[in-house]
């Protein structure tokens, strides 16, 4: 493990974990996409309620699993065992599109798929729900990776249950803000990218991945794929680590002024096609706009005319500002 703070992270203080993705992690596992609304209403299937939950429920804020008789000393008793890192072997008693509900005396709690072993990141609907019902009934190991009895709240993992006893928290309390470390990708979502870092998982947002633009997490990783992270964030107390990669580069916007001069001629890529112009990337990080009166000589309707995402084109800089992180170009390079 290697402390480092790379220019451009003192900010990283500041860049607190979203509770809105982290309520998408357990609302709905890596179903961030929006789904058809048929499925989205089926009830909970579980084997304790006479009465299903219905699926709006499971995506309240509280994520209401626990029963209204829950007893007091088994939230208290299930976090000593919190404390102590142990793992349970609970059976599955219900599932939903987001994950597996299990039962441990009178709290019931919820596993996302995303903390499920060998569970696929895409697929269809149909299929990951037929995958969940199959395991009603199995008898899992699981490791408890967040608890609020003031949310109703009792999050496990069938992942964090692999790990030595004592290593997770051991890990987790040793972490600093700026921390480099290696870990490898387990899943993949539309808001970003789950990293195993030895028995816990640290979450790269989308925004954290390049200082350029990234339409999908699929797009720069793969699952199983090793890499190195920069540690932006960490609760201990709800074993969330918020991660990084782009903090492990300079910003690019820092040295802009010093790398670039007005009227050089640069090789970009469009990346955005608007109504008022074209969005150019002459480097990863740096974008810049090329105004609707600067793509081409004469009359067009539209500037998809002139040109389409993904071509490279020869652009020459108008006018450049790291501090306002603005750049302007033109196809009129002559």
């Amino acid at each position: 493990m290697t402390r480092s703070m790379p220019s451009g992270s003192d900010n990283a203080s500041d860049d607190h974990l979203d509770e809105k993705y982290w309520e998408a992690l357990l609302n709905q596992g890596e179903f961030s996409q929006s789904v058809d609304s048929q499925i989205s209403n089926q009830p909970y299937i579980s084997e304790r309620d006479s009465n299903p939950i219905h699926a709006h429920n499971f995506e309240s804020e509280t994520l209401d699993f626990i029963y209204e008789d829950a007893s007091e000393n088994d939230w208290e008793a299930v976090e000593a065992i919190q404390d102590n890192d142990e793992v349970l072997h609970l059976k599955v008693v219900g599932y939903n599109r987001g994950g597996l509900l299990v039962d441990w005396h009178s709290l019931r709690g919820f596993v996302p798929a995303s903390q499920l072993i060998d569970f696929p990141g895409d697929g269809f609907e149909q299929q990951r729900q037929n995958l969940l019902t199959e395991r009603v009934g199995e008898t899992i190991s699981l490791r408890i990776i967040e608890l609020d009895p003031d949310k109703n709240r009792l999050i496990f993992s069938e992942r964090a249950a692999q790990a030595n006893a004592g290593n997770r928290m051991s890990l987790l309390y040793s972490l600093e803000k700026g921390d480099v470390l290696e870990g490898i990708v387990t899943n993949l979502c539309d808001f970003g990218a789950f990293v195993d870092l030895g028995g816990i998982e640290g979450l790269i947002h989308i925004s954290e991945m390049s200082w350029g633009r990234v339409a999908h997490p699929s797009d720069m990783l793969s699952r199983g794929q090793r890499i190195k992270v920069y540690v932006l964030d960490i609760t201990p107390e709800e074993s969330r680590i918020a991660l990084s990669i782009k903090r492990l580069h300079r910003d690019p916007w820092e040295t802009v002024d010093e790398r670039y001069q007005e009227g050089q001629i640069v090789e970009g890529r469009i990346t955005n096609v608007v109504d008022f112009g074209a969005f150019a990337c002459i480097e990863e990080g740096l974008e810049g706009l090329i105004h609707f009166s600067e793509l081409a000589e004469g009359q067009f309707l539209h500037p998809r005319n002139v040109v389409s995402e993904g071509d490279i084109v020869s652009t020459r800089i108008l006018s450049i500002s790291g501090k306002k992180r603005r750049l302007a170009l033109s196809l009129r390079i002559e």
